[in-house]
């Protein structure tokens, strides 16, 4: 019961988010993903959420990089170069990480994440 309330919570606000709520949420996301792997980190199954973590966060700034490229895109030249320098910085992080893992590496990650999040809520 709970989880068919859940599930149709989970449709509605889908469709109800602006898009700027829908990529603060997915940061979020990414960063709380990232977090759990830091708390789980001592554990033994600490890799598998690492990579999942890692792969999550790769596929979204990957996404940002792509909508920030695109011509159309409405945003100020300044800040879509800057957006890519800072997703590049975060592709090499990920790289970094998954070559070399320290729980500690993905303390920036997690930042930005809920930085540029909170940006987008304006907050």
């Amino acid at each position: 019961m709970f989880n068919n309330a859940l599930n149709a919570y989970k449709s509605v606000e889908q469709k109800t988010l602006t898009g700027r709520e829908a990529e603060a949420r997915v940061l979020t996301q990414a960063a709380q993903k990232l977090r759990a792997c830091q708390k789980q980190w001592e554990d033994g199954n600490h890799k598998v959420i690492l990579d999942d973590a890692l792969k999550y966060n790769q596929r979204i700034w990957t996404i940002l990089q792509v909508e920030l490229a695109k011509p159309d895109n409405p945003l100020p030249d300044h800040i879509k170069r800057d957006l890519l320098l800072l997703s590049g910085f975060i592709d090499k992080r990920i790289f970094d990480t998954m070559a070399s893992p320290r729980p500690e590496k993905l303390d920036v990650i997690i930042k930005i994440n809920e930085n540029i999040a909170a940006g987008l809520r304006g907050s």
